[in-house]
C-alpha cells in the first residue's frame, strides 16, 4: 500500500465517523427542542355551583298555574280623529285678539279670538239695502191694495206688489243670516268677529299668532279642539304575533305615570298595510281616558289570548334579577346547584311569581335566590 492510498483510506474512516456522531443526538435532545403537546382540561358547567353545606339552602318544588297567553307591547295616545274639531274663521281679516293658548282646556262657547274683518262691511251695507228696499215694496203693496178695494187697478197689479214685497223679504232674512254666520249684531254692527269654541276639548293645534291673517274657511284651521274625554292607543304588533290580535276583543292599558292604574281598551282596528321596514302592523285601541292620559303619552297594551296554558310558579324570592334576565336555582346531585335562565310573568298572589318558561312546574328550585348567589359570590 502507498502512502497516498494510506492517507486516503484514513480520511475517509475519520469522515464517517465524524458525520455519525453529528446525527447522534443527546439523549433529551427530542424531548427539550420539539413542541410541548397541550394538556386540556375539562372545563366545569359555569351555571352549576357547589357549596359546603347545601341543606342551608331550602327547596321547595315549582307549582302549577294556568293563565291565558299574553302579548305586551308598547303604544302612543293619539287624539280621536272623529272627536277633532277644527275652529275657522267665517270672515277674513286680522287678528286682533286671542283668548286661548296651545295646550288649554275650553268650554264650549268660549271665545277663543276676534278677526277685524272689512266683509261685515259688506255684509251689513247689504243688509241696509234690504231694508229699505223690504220697506219700499211694503208701500207699494199697500197703496196696490187701497186702489183695487176702490176699482182703480186691476188684481194682478196687487198680485205683482205683492210678489216683490216677498222677495224683499226674502232678500232681508238672507242678509240677516249672512250677518249672524259672520258674527255681527245687525242691530249693533261692528268690524270685529269674535269666535267661540264648537264644542269643549282641549286646544291641540293652533296656527294664528297676535296680527296674523286669516283667510274664511281656508285649509288651515287656526285652532283645533280635541275631545279626550275617549282617544285612541295605536300600537305597533309585529307580523309573527298577529294570530293573538283579533277585532272587537279588549286588551289591558298599563300607564307608566300611573302603575296602579289598568284601563281598558277595545280593539276598534287592525292595519291593513305592514310596515314594510320593522314588519308590523298599527293596531287601534278606543279608551275611555279617565282624565289621566295626555296625547303622546307611552303605555303598554296588553293582549290575552283564548286557551289557558300551563305555567309554573314559584315564590317571588325564588327568581333572581341579574343582567336584565331572570333565573332560579335548582339543585342538583353532589350539592350542586345549576343556574337556569327563565322568563318571569307577572306577580301572583300569596307572594308567587308566574315562570313563563324555563322550568316546568314540579321543578325544586332554591327558595331565596339571592342568598345562594351571594354565597356563591364569596
Amino acid at each position: 500500500m502507498t502512502c497516498k492510498t494510506a492517507f486516503a483510506l484514513s480520511f475517509t474512516l475519520a469522515l464517517s465517523f465524524l458525520l455519525d456522531g453529528c446525527n447522534k443526538k443527546a439523549p433529551g435532545d427530542a424531548a427539550d427542542t420539539g413542541p410541548h403537546p397541550a394538556v386540556v382540561e375539562q372545563d366545569i358547567d359555569p351555571t352549576n355551583f357547589k357549596v359546603d353545606h347545601p341543606e342551608q339552602f331550602p327547596t321547595q318544588d315549582a307549582g302549577e298555574y294556568l293563565a291565558a297567553p299574553e302579548l305586551n307591547v308598547t303604544g302612543v295616545v293619539s287624539p280621536d280623529v272623529s272627536r277633532q274639531v277644527p275652529v275657522v274663521s267665517l270672515a277674513s281679516g286680522r287678528i286682533v285678539e286671542i283668548d286661548t293658548r296651545l295646550g288649554d282646556e275650553v268650554t264650549k262657547g268660549q271665545l277663543l279670538f276676534k278677526v277685524r274683518s272689512n266683509d261685515i262691511a259688506q255684509a251689513f251695507s247689504d243688509y241696509r239695502k234690504a231694508v229699505e228696499n223690504e220697506q219700499l215694496t211694503k208701500v207699494q203693496l199697500d197703496r196696490a191694495q187701497l186702489l183695487y178695494d176702490h176699482g182703480a187697478t186691476p188684481k194682478s197689479a196687487v198680485e205683482v206688489a205683492q210678489t216683490a214685497e216677498n222677495n224683499a223679504k226674502v232678500d232681508l232674512d238672507t242678509t240677516i243670516e249672512h250677518l249672524h254666520v259672520l258674527g255681527s249684531d245687525p242691530d249693533h254692527p261692528t268690524g270685529i268677529v269674535p269666535v267661540y269654541a264648537p264644542i269643549s276639548g282641549v286646544i291641540t293645534d293652533q296656527q294664528i299668532t297676535n296680527a296674523a291673517g286669516v283667510q274664511a274657511l281656508s285649509t288651515t284651521n287656526p285652532l283645533t279642539i280635541s275631545d279626550l274625554s275617549k282617544v285612541w292607543i295605536i300600537c305597533d304588533v309585529y307580523e309573527n304575533d298577529m294570530a293573538q290580535v283579533h277585532l272587537g276583543e279588549y286588551a289591558d292599558i298599563h300607564l307608566t305615570a300611573y302603575p296602579d292604574r289598568v284601563l281598558k281598551g277595545r280593539i276598534g282596528n287592525i292595519g291593513q298595510v305592514m310596515d314594510p321596514n320593522i314588519r308590523t302592523a298599527k293596531v287601534r285601541l278606543e279608551v275611555a281616558n279617565p282624565h289621566l292620559m295626555r296625547l303622546g303619552m307611552f303605555v303598554t297594551a296588553t293582549f290575552h289570548g283564548d286557551k289557558k296554558e300551563r305555567h309554573a310558579s314559584v315564590p317571588a324570592t325564588a327568581v333572581l334579577h341579574l343582567h336584565d334576565r331572570d333565573w332560579v336555582y335548582s339543585p342538583v346531585s353532589g350539592g350542586s346547584f345549576k343556574r337556569i335562565e327563565v322568563v318571569g310573568g307577572m306577580m301572583l298572589p300569596g307572594k308567587l311569581q308566574e315562570i313563563v318558561s324555563g322550568i316546568a312546574p314540579g321543578t325544586k328550585v332554591v327558595t331565596n335566590a339571592l342568598v345562594l348567589e351571594n354565597t356563591v359570590e364569596q
